[in-house]
């Protein structure tokens, strides 16, 4: 699992810093109690030009512990910013960290073995377009660590030309979550009970310097999971005894600095014999065409528009999560589900992660297969296509952070 809190930007200090972020891939053998075996990727890689400050990019960075058997006690990242260049790039110190230098090291919490957790480092634009630099980031823990080679990653930025940037985000499934843009702020959270329907936190985060118009989206359970409530933009699919919803909304608007998001609730098998169910999945896009301004009343991309989207950073438009069971109690009875509305563009200052780790009630948003389905997603939506016959096309209407609800 992994945690990220988007609203911490809101909360983010004066202190500014310039930076950015790169690239690493894992692969070790397991390893049992001599230590907890972390290993540091970074997931998001480029910046559009002109996203400001108050509207930064958390780029994603994935702390994983899935390689052994071991929890990974009082972790923390520090990020250097001294070898970025700052006539292209800038990062804003989330809340709660501390400065030293061109350095600020930030505490993200416990992450249980078999977990991951994800943090973001909120950057923003500074000048044109090009390499912004190297961002230097590492990982510590109280724990031993018996391989720390991959506990620090080297990561090159760079600035691209202006457009949208989608950025997936799931909190992991939990009970008594807050349905909130995943702001990773729950007060009370406990795992679900077998049998029990909960809300799913969920969204489509627009990190880039220009509006996006439509959205398509595929939404995958863990196994032994299944939807209660989907938007009348889903169709509902079984793959492979796995659910899947796949979801159109031709009419949605998300401009800088918004997210989009729906009313989802799961349902948890009454008969699920594990505490942690694994892995959950989004992966979304949008539908514009690759040139010129896009119509706030956008048309069905062509095909020959899907290979050619302006997006700036594709890479973060997947959200890895997983689902938590109390095994100590009884089932708890499935409702009925009932059809909910349609997604909603939401207003909401794109926020600089902050810490927050699983046992903390941060926000829960990838997992160690990352790389492994990473193409799941893409192949999904592709193959869905004929699926997602919808009857009639919405407009998505903004609302204000403090009054989010779906309309028509």
């Amino acid at each position: 699992m992994t945690a990220f809190h988007r609203s911490a930007l809101a909360r983010v200090g004066v202190v500014a810093l310039l930076a950015a972020g790169g690239l690493a891939t894992v692969a070790a053998p397991a390893y049992a109690a001599d230590g907890a075996d972390l290993a540091l990727t970074p997931i998001s890689s480029e910046l559009a030009k002109g996203v400001k400050a108050a509207k930064a990019k958390p780029f994603k960075f994935t702390v994983d512990n899935t390689r052994s058997t071991v929890d990974a006690k009082g972790v923390s990242y520090t990020v250097d910013t001294s070898r970025l260049k700052k006539n292209k790039v800038g990062v804003l110190v989330p809340d709660g960290c501390q400065v030293q230098g061109r350095k600020f090291t930030c505490p993200l919490g416990d992450v249980p073995a078999g977990t991951s957790e994800d943090f973001g480092v909120p950057l923003f634009s500074t000048g044109g377009r090009g390499d912004a630099g190297t961002l230097v980031v590492t990982i510590n823990s109280a724990t031993s660590d018996p391989q720390p080679l991959d506990n620090e990653v080297e990561h090159e930025i760079t600035v691209t030309k202006p457009g949208y940037d989608l950025t997936s985000w799931v909190q992991d499934v939990n009970a008594n979550v807050v349905v909130n843009g995943v702001k990773g702020d729950d007060p009370d959270l406990r795992p679900v009970r077998p049998g029990e329907t909960v809300p799913l936190d969920w969204a489509v985060y627009n990190d880039g310097s220009r509006k996006a118009t439509g959205l398509s989206y595929v939404l995958t359970l863990p196994a032994g999971v299944t939807f209660a409530t989907l938007p009348d933009t889903c169709e509902q699919q079984t793959f492979g005894g796995i659910a899947q919803a796949l979801c159109q909304d031709d009419g949605a608007v998300i401009k800088p600095g918004e997210y989009y998001t729906a009313d989802i609730k799961v349902t948890v098998g009454a008969d699920v014999t594990e505490p942690v169910l694994r892995v959950g999945e989004l992966f979304a896009q949008g539908l514009d065409g690759s040139a010129g301004q896009p119509e706030e009343q956008p048309e069905l991309a062509t095909s020959a528009q899907r290979k050619s989207f302006t997006e700036t950073d594709e890479v973060d438009n997947q959200a890895i999560f997983d689902v938590f069971v109390d095994l100590t109690v009884q089932p708890s009875p499935t409702p009925t589900a009932t059809p909910s509305p349609s997604g909603s563009a939401t207003p909401g200052a794109t926020t600089s992660p902050t810490a927050g780790g699983g046992s903390g009630g941060g926000l829960p948003v990838t997992g160690v297969q990352a790389g492994l389905i990473g193409g799941i997603g893409g192949i999904i939506l592709l193959a869905g296509g004929a699926l997602l016959v919808l009857s009639r096309r919405r407009k998505v209407v903004l609302v204000a952070p403090g009054d989010e609800k779906s309309t028509d």
